[in-house]
């Protein structure tokens, strides 16, 4: 009697070889030809599988993930797609770390589409919040950002053209725990116009070291906020700030100069959280406020 046959999985020890290389992290609205991303821990693998499984073009997994994986597989082998249990060092090449949670996704480069004004303005409508990343130029501040917006219910994020900035990577896939997944990217280039046409919609509020307001004295607002949140090194550049309503700064100890820019979007991603699903995120302050101009 003939049998089913099984889609054959990759050789592990050659696709380590093949995939040992960084891929570039680069942010783009069309993937350049041949890159793929590789989606390390069962967090970050199993976000990927629940949003966007056809993404996924080969899975590795360690023995001791066995038992957590077979959902994963069936989808895969009725799709005619590759997986294959690999040893660490294999599956370390193929992941590019040794911090690969024992599994790894390699799937097709998500696109990042360009940013629309027009569409950022059904989200306001819809009462939705978003950040904006304005030269976040290191991938672990951006995962760790993404995991924090979707964990207090965020839904939208904004990356600029920025030089420094920082693209959808390995490291950031890996960091993010499976949060940029629930997450709607875009790109916008350039940025300081972009924030000028949302600004009836949103309250843009952009941040700084210092010369900004605490973030109590914003008052209330009607509208949903769009946090701008700049550069490790330099901040925000000119044009953002200038683009923005208003600016806060975080008042600390003084024992430090600065927070790291991702515990500061945890902060404000906190104060301006969404009540519940679907509602506009609380605004911080009681008394009531219009659109104001914030100096730095």
């Amino acid at each position: 009697m003939a049998t089913k046959s099984k889609p054959a999985p990759s050789d592990g020890a050659a696709e380590a070889a093949r995939l040992g290389r960084r891929e570039p992290a680069g942010l783009t609205a069309t993937p350049p030809a041949g890159r793929l991303d590789r989606i390390a821990g069962l967090p970050a693998v199993e976000a990927l599988f629940q949003r966007r499984p056809e993404r996924v073009l080969r899975l590795f997994y360690e023995d001791g993930l066995v038992p957590k994986v077979g959902g994963f597989c069936a989808q895969l082998a009725r799709w005619h797609r590759p997986y294959r249990r690999v040893d660490a060092e294999a599956l370390a090449r193929i992941a590019g770390t040794v911090l690969h949670g024992g599994i790894v996704a390699v799937a097709e480069a998500r696109p990042v589409p360009p940013f629309d004004p027009a569409e950022a303005a059904s989200w306001a409508a819809a009462g939705q919040s978003l950040f904006v990343l304005d030269g976040v130029g290191n991938p672990h501040n951006l995962g760790a950002i993404a995991r924090t917006l979707a964990f207090l219910g965020y839904r939208y994020l904004v990356i600029s053209d920025h030089p420094a900035q920082a693209g959808l990577s390995d490291a950031a896939y890996r960091v993010a725990e499976g949060g940029l997944e629930y997450l709607t990217l875009r790109r916008a280039a350039p940025l300081a116009p972009a924030l000028k046409k949302i600004a009836d919609q949103y309250r843009v509020v952009g941040t700084a070291l210092r010369r900004g307001v605490p973030l109590a004295a914003l008052g209330a607002d009607p509208r949903p906020v769009a946090v701008v949140l700049g550069n490790e090194e330099q901040g925000l550049p000119r044009a953002t700030l200038d683009a923005c309503e208003a600016v806060v700064t975080l008042p600390g100890s003084g024992t430090v100069q600065s927070l790291n820019v991702a515990a500061t979007a945890a902060i404000l991603a906190y104060a301006f959280r969404p009540r519940s699903p679907g509602l506009t995120p609380r605004q911080p302050g009681k008394s009531p406020g219009g659109r104001r101009k914030s100096g730095t």
